[in-house]
C-alpha cells in the first residue's frame, strides 16, 4: 500500500475502513506517519482509540501487533521469554546422550529456536508488507518503571535480550499508544509522541459513525439512539457510554426488530449501554422516559 500523501488522504483511508474521524485527528495521524513519531491517543474508554490503530493497520496493509498493558507488566514480559519446557527437554536429551559440552549446550539453549517473542520484540522484526503497526493499549495501567523502559525502546527502536543480544528494527514500527487517563502518564513519554485527545463525538459525527458501523439501522432509529446516548452522557453516571456502546445498542435493537425507542425497550436493553448497576438503577421508573422525551424533543425541528 502506498504512503499516506495528505490529511485528506488519511481521512479517506480511515473512512474506507468504516472509521469516521475529524480533520484534527486525521492531521495528527498524517504527521505521525510522515515524521515517524509515535502517536499518543488519550480519552475516555469507548471513544474509539483502539479502533484507530486497527483501521490504520488495515488501511496501510500492515500487520497489527498489540501490547495490552496491565498492572505489573514488566519489560521482559513485553519483549520475550524463553521456552523453558523445550530447554529442559534439550538438556535431558543431551544428558542422556552423554558427553555433552556444557558451554556448547548453553550457547544452543539461548538461540531463536527457544525464544518466544512478545509484542515489542515482534514489532522490531522485519514484516511482510512493511513495518507493523504497534498498538500499546492502555499505557496508563502500567507503572513508571515500564514507562521508562518504553521511552528507551521507542527512542532507539531496539530491545536488548541479555542472553541473546540487541535486536534493532530495520524500519521503525508505526507506534500508537492509548490511555484512558486513569492516571497521568509521565511527561517524558508524552514528549516523545504526537498527542491527541479523543473526545466523545458530536451528534452529527456519531450519526456518521453509526451509519458506517450499523448501516442497516433505519435513520429514524439511529437518530433516536444517538440522541438518547448523548443525553445520557450529560447525566452524573459512574461510567458514561462510549461510541462502542452506541454501536452495540443499535445492533441489539436491530436484532429485536425495534423501530423506535420506548421506555420499555430501554429498560429491556439498557445493559448494552450502561455497564454498572448503580447507573442502570438511575434509569428505573420515570427517569428513562424523561431522558427519552428530552432526546426526542432535541430531534424536533426548531
Amino acid at each position: 500500500m502506498t504512503e499516506v500523501t495528505s490529511i485528506d488522504d488519511a481521512q479517506a483511508r480511515l473512512a474506507e475502513q468504516d472509521y469516521v474521524c475529524g480533520r484534527a485527528l486525521a492531521t495528527v495521524l498524517f504527521l505521525s506517519l510522515k515524521l515517524g513519531r509515535p502517536l499518543f491517543l488519550e480519552g475516555e474508554a469507548g471513544t474509539g482509540k483502539t479502533e484507530i490503530a486497527k483501521a490504520v493497520a488495515a488501511a496501510l496493509g500492515r500487520r497489527l501487533i498489540r501490547l495490552q498493558c496491565y498492572e505489573g507488566l514488566d519489560a521482559a514480559s513485553a519483549v520475550y521469554e524463553w521456552n523453558f519446557a523445550e530447554q529442559m527437554i534439550a538438556i535431558r536429551t543431551a544428558e542422556a546422550a552423554g558427553g555433552a559440552d556444557r558451554d556448547a549446550l548453553k550457547a544452543e539453549l539461548f538461540t531463536e529456536d527457544y525464544l518466544i517473542e512478545r509484542p515489542l520484540l515482534q514489532a522490531m522484526r522485519p514484516q511482510v508488507g512493511g513495518a507493523p503497526v504497534l498498538l500499546i493499549d492502555e499505557i496508563d495501567r502500567t507503572d513508571e518503571p515500564f514507562e521508562a523502559f518504553l521511552l528507551e525502546a521507542l527512542s532507539d527502536f531496539q530491545v536488548t535480550i541479555p542472553e541473546f543480544g540487541t535486536v534493532k528494527a530495520p524500519e521503525p514500527p508505526i507506534v500508537i499508544l492509548t490511555s484512558n487517563r486513569t492516571r497521568e502518564v509521565h511527561d517524558a513519554l508524552k514528549r516523545r509522541c504526537l498527542y491527541h485527545w479523543v473526545d466523545y463525538p458530536s451528534f452529527d459525527r456519531e450519526i456518521e459513525i453509526l451509519n458506517a458501523r450499523a448501516p442497516e439501522a433505519a435513520q429514524a432509529l439511529s437518530r433516536e439512539v444517538v440522541a438518547f446516548v448523548q443525553r445520557l452522557r450529560t447525566e452524573d453516571l459512574f461510567k458514561k457510554p462510549g461510541v462502542a456502546e452506541t454501536i452495540d445498542w443499535a445492533k441489539c435493537l436491530l436484532a429485536l426488530d425495534v423501530l423506535s425507542l420506548s421506555p420499555e425497550v430501554i429498560a429491556d436493553t439498557i445493559g448494552a449501554v450502561l455497564k454498572y448497576q448503580d447507573d442502570i438503577q438511575r434509569l428505573q421508573g420515570s427517569e428513562a422516559k424523561r431522558l427519552l422525551d428530552e432526546a426526542k424533543a432535541s430531534l424536533e425541528p426548531a
